[in-house]
C-alpha cells in the first residue's frame, strides 16, 4: 500500500511546487521597468496600471512585450518625465454554437495600435480609462473609433491616445524631465548638459549624424 502511495504524494508535492514557482513568476513580472540599465531616477518612478485588455507594446520607443500571456493586468514602471506608450485594446468573446475541429473557441476585438504621451510626476500613479462593451458587438462597434485616457489616481485626465505612427515615434531613450519639473531647471548650464549627454549617450548612429549636421550649419 505505502508503495503504490508514494507516486501520488510526488505528484501532490510537484504540483505544490510548481504552483508557488508559476506565483513567484506572476508577481516578479507584474511591475515592469521600462528602462535599461541603471537611471538615477529610477526610484523615483511613477507606476501606470495596465489591465487585461490593454497590451502594452512599447514605452519610450523600448519593446516591453517578453511574456508568455498577454492578458495580465500588468504594473508599468515610468521614469519621471515625458513618456510614450504604445498599446493595443483587445477583448476575447466566447462563440456560440457548435465549434468545428480546429476552429477558435472565441471571437478577439482588437484595436489598431494606439500611442499616448503625457508627463509622469514622480512617484504618481496613473491607470487607463476606456469604455467598456457588454457585448461582442458593442466591441466591434467601439473598435473604430478606440480611445482610452491616462487618468491620474486624483482622477485628473492627463492624456488621450490616438492612432499611433511608428513614423512619429521617439526613440528608445530615457525620458527627459518636462519644463517645469522638479528639478529641471532650465537656466542651468549643468542640467542641460546633462541631459544632452544622456540624449546622446542612446542616440542612434543617424541621429548624432543628423544632429551633428544641425550643429555645425
Amino acid at each position: 500500500m505505502i508503495i503504490h502511495r508514494v507516486p501520488a504524494v510526488f505528484k501532490s508535492l510537484l504540483a505544490g511546487m510548481l504552483v508557488l514557482a508559476l506565483a513567484g513568476c506572476a508577481s516578479s513580472i507584474s511591475r515592469v521597468e521600462t528602462w535599461e540599465g541603471e537611471p538615477s531616477n529610477a526610484g523615483d518612478a511613477a507606476t501606470l496600471k495596465a489591465p487585461g485588455e490593454i497590451q502594452v507594446s512599447r514605452v519610450n520607443g523600448r519593446s516591453v512585450t517578453n511574456f508568455m500571456m498577454d492578458d495580465l493586468a500588468l504594473d508599468f514602471a515610468l521614469l519621471p518625465g515625458q513618456n510614450e506608450v504604445v498599446f493595443t485594446y483587445k477583448t476575447i468573446w466566447a462563440k456560440s454554437g457548435v465549434v468545428e475541429n480546429g476552429e477558435s473557441k472565441v471571437h478577439v476585438v482588437e484595436s489598431d495600435p494606439q500611442v499616448v504621451r503625457f508627463n509622469a510626476d514622480p512617484g504618481a500613479v496613473y491607470r487607463f480609462e476606456f469604455d467598456k462593451p457588454s457585448s461582442r458587438a458593442e466591441a466591434e462597434q467601439m473598435i473604430e473609433t478606440f480611445s482610452a485616457a491616462i487618468v491620474s489616481d486624483s482622477g485628473l485626465e492627463v492624456a488621450t491616445s490616438s492612432d499611433w505612427d511608428p513614423q512619429q515615434s521617439v526613440a528608445g531613450r530615457t525620458p527627459i524631465p518636462a519644463p517645469g519639473a522638479e528639478g529641471a531647471d532650465a537656466g542651468s548650464t549643468g542640467t542641460a548638459l546633462e541631459q544632452l549627454k544622456s540624449i546622446w549617450a542612446t542616440a542612434s548612429e543617424e541621429e548624432k549624424r543628423a544632429f551633428l549636421r544641425w550643429a555645425f550649419e
